[in-house]
Order: structure tokens, then sequence, then C-alpha cells
């Protein structure tokens, strides 16, 4: 990956495609086991005009902690550094793009598998990546070593609602 990637979205808010109604968010934070909370509670605002049902709102809430955990924990190994939060809706898709300029991932297969860690001395899991991939339709990882990781989720808001009329 191309460290000048590394950079949180820059799309434009207003319309996307096909005049798709579009917000986009930004924030940066410390490092901090104390801001998980925070990006959690900001993705749940940035979403609730969305109007989510309890369940994908959980569902957000949990996938952003994890996101951010893993940058905390894995990324600056507890250490000091700069966490990117980028929330962006089109029409009835949350995008979130959560990055850090940490140690990297040498083998993101591998870090992929469920209950794999590095980190096995702090009693860590090893679910996060899969709790990402189960709470949000789709996810993304990208990272190289040395260079930090940008992990890209994205869930449509409303699914439930839809379904539920269809029936």
């Amino acid at each position: 990956m191309n460290p000048s990637n590394m950079n949180p979205s820059k799309k434009a808010a207003g319309t996307g495609r096909r005049g798709a109604r579009v917000n986009q968010v930004s924030l940066i934070f410390d490092s901090l086991s104390e801001n998980e909370a925070f990006a959690r509670m900001a993705a749940a605002a940035f979403i609730m005009n969305m109007d989510p049902t309890m369940d994908e709102l959980a569902d957000v809430k949990t996938a952003v902690s994890e996101a951010v955990t893993n940058c905390v924990i894995h990324g600056y190994n507890g250490g000091p550094g700069k966490i990117y939060m980028t929330c962006r809706r089109e029409d009835d898709v949350v995008t979130i793009e959560i990055i850090d300029h940490g140690v990297g991932i040498e083998d993101i297969e591998k870090a992929m598998e469920p209950l794999y860690t590095t980190r096995p001395e702090l009693e860590r899991s090893g679910m996060g990546f899969a709790f990402m991939e189960a709470f949000m339709d789709s996810l993304s990882v990208q990272s190289t070593p040395g260079k930090g990781t940008r992990i890209i989720m994205e869930k449509m808001i409303g699914r439930e609602a839809a379904m539920d009329e269809a029936l």
C-alpha cells in the first residue's frame, strides 16, 4: 500500500452517484483506549438521521469498537499515535473508514482468522475482524508493515425495515 493512500477519504459532501444524498464527517483522535467509546458514540450519532434499527445501531457501534481497539492494541501497541475515522453516508449506506499509521499487519489473511491474536499476553480473543465481518455488510483491510492499516466497513441501514415491509 502506498503511504500517500493512507490519508482519510476526501470525497465531497452533497450529492453522489445518481443524485444520492451524501454526508461525511472525519475525526482524528489519540490512540487511547478511552477514545474507543468516543468513536462508537460518534459513529452512532452520525447514522441516527438514517433511522437505524437498534440492531443496526449496535452492529455499527460494535464494529467501530473492534476497529479502534485494533488500532490502539495492535497498530500502536498501546503507545502514542493518531487514529483517523471517516463516516460517510450515501443514501442508505454508511461507510466507515478507520486508519492508523502504526506497525501495520504482516499477514492480513492470517490476522483475519477467528481466534488469531498477536497479543495473547493481553488475553485478546482474536475475534475483532470476525466481529467486523459479521456485523457489517462488507469489510476491507489494507495494510503495509511499518506504515499502518486502513479498515473500510460498509453497512446498509434500513435493510431490516425493508425486509419487514416485504413480508
